[in-house]
């Protein structure tokens, strides 16, 4: 046996063989167990509970485009709203209302959309029972400014976050909470929102635009959010309803004239994007424009908290479905057949567009003056007598160390070039993110091979594979703390995660 199976089974029968909670509390659904020691983690669900099938969801409606966000300043590139957390019920399958946390009462959250320059302000009032925080996801913000778990927003206080969008920074963004032990709850529970930032000198900015942000949700049969199962903590939360644009899928209409930004806002799904007739030619990463179109073939491979910008490339008219292909990413616990998932209609319509060859030029970073290595692991925690809560807490790591609010992990200087090498030792796919700054692929390195990356892109998220290496290369503008993590929530809720302090 593979040394990665080994980890990979030899954790879960410990899991197994400790699986045992005191009894279920009088506010608790019914199949829910808690720990006493379970703290932001709450309420685990038991796995068999009855669920609401995606048949029960209406499905097949036109998409709707992504509600934008009100600008309320008469100032010139001052862009100003009001964004608030609060509790709401929507009926959104089966009949029965569901109660989900929504940004100003929607799902997504409204969609905000700034230009390079403007000064942003957001009042942000928090109406949940819970602490929570907005995290500009990809965006060099000032420390205070970034959602930071150790600058909480109490239930019932407002707060104003405020910045100014820096140049040279369009792209595709987007928006979510960052409260330490209480992040994948919040946002399985409905909390994220798009954030589109525009340039005075975008090459695509005469084509039309359509926007695919693509979510998933787990309701039970009375149309309730269940909390998450054991296999959830362990694995990363899939909701058996996958959504764009909070629609079950939606017919779309495509041509060939169109970017087309897409976002993975889901907690751990993992999407292989394809549809019949269509090549997709990638223009944009996380941080934006590539310094050429790129041609990702047929499939565009998304990992949780990823965007992409695209043309697609159509060779024939007609209807045809998108769908995601099966990726495995090593889960534990759990024996998953291969599946397909359909995520929408499309009707194409062939248009010939000229891309530019060159879309921008990345000028090149300063000389390297800081060397890390950063390793994601999985360990089996020992000494815990039966509390499987603890084993979580104790589970994910980042350079052998559960996340520490009071803990410095490492100290860098603003404005100095860090290269660091990320190794996931573990035998799962773990998603790669650090705030405040865009990275630069280098290389990777996978069963003793290292490739070169072909192209320069901006990034701040990059997945790695079960032992699998990449070297990275950026530069942090902003002064403070920089949390870097793995972005599948319910991994980065148990502590896998720690802080960088820009001096």
């Amino acid at each position: 046996m593979k040394r990665r199976d080994f980890l990979r089974y030899s954790i879960a029968l410990g899991l197994a063989t400790h699986y045992g909670w005191v009894a279920a509390t009088p506010h608790m659904h019914h199949g829910e167990m808690m720990s006493p020691n379970m703290g932001g983690i709450g309420a685990i669900q038991a796995a068999d509970l009855p669920l609401m099938p995606p048949s029960a969801m209406p499905s097949g409606q036109p998409l709707s485009p992504l509600v934008q966000l009100a600008n309320q300043s008469d100032q010139s590139a001052v862009f100003e709203a009001d964004l608030e957390a609060k509790v709401v019920e929507m009926e959104l399958a089966g009949g029965k209302k569901t109660e989900v946390w929504a940004y100003n009462g929607q799902l997504p959250g409204p969609q905000i959309v700034v230009n390079e320059g403007d000064t942003v302000r957001i009042r942000f009032k928090n109406s949940l029972s819970q602490p929570t925080t907005i995290h500009w996801h990809g965006l060099a913000v000032p420390e205070a400014q970034d959602g930071n778990p150790q600058d909480e927003v109490l239930p019932g206080q407002t707060r104003l976050y405020e910045f100014k969008i820096a140049e040279n920074s369009a792209g595709t963004y987007w928006y979510h909470p960052h409260p330490h032990g209480l992040v994948a709850e919040q946002v399985y529970m409905g909390l994220a929102g798009s954030l589109i930032i525009k340039s005075k000198t975008d090459p695509f900015a005469h084509l039309q635009e359509q926007h695919w942000l693509i979510s998933d949700l787990r309701l039970d049969q009375d149309g309730r959010i269940p909390p998450n199962t054991l296999s959830d903590w362990i694995n990363g939360r899939e909701g058996e309803f996958v959504l764009i644009n909070a629609q079950l899928t939606p017919q779309i209409s495509l041509n060939g004239n169109q970017r087309l930004r897409i976002w993975n806002a889901t907690s751990a799904r993992y999407f292989r994007l394809h549809l019949p007739n269509v090549e997709w030619i990638v223009v944009g990463t996380d941080g934006g424009l590539l310094e050429e179109p790129l041609s990702a073939g047929d499939e565009l491979f998304l990992v949780p908290g990823q965007r992409l910008e695209v043309i697609p490339r159509i060779s024939q008219n007609g209807t045809a479905t998108l769908i995601s292909r099966y990726y495995d990413r090593r889960k534990m616990m759990v024996r998953e057949a291969p599946t397909t998932l359909t995520l929408a209609k499309v009707e194409l319509t062939q248009t010939d567009v000229a891309l530019p060859q060159r879309l921008r030029t990345f000028a090149a970073l300063p000389p390297v003056a800081v060397k890390r290595t950063v390793v994601f692991r999985e360990r089996m925690a020992s000494g815990m007598n039966g509390d499987t809560a603890g084993m979580l807490q104790n589970m994910f790591l980042v350079n052998d160390q559960v996340f520490d609010m009071k803990r410095i992990d490492f100290e860098g200087k603003q404005g100095e070039t860090e290269e660091w090498l990320l190794f996931n030792s573990s035998h799962m796919d773990h998603p790669f993110h650090i705030h405040g700054t865009q990275f630069e692929l280098i290389n990777r390195t996978l069963n003793g091979e290292t490739r070169q990356e072909p192209y320069r892109a901006k990034r701040d998220i990059l997945n790695l594979k079960p032992m699998e290496k990449a070297l990275i290369r950026f530069v942090q503008t902003e002064k403070g703390l920089k949390m870097f993590h793995c972005h599948i929530l319910e991994h980065e809720t148990l502590g896998m995660m720690a802080m960088l302090q820009v001096k």
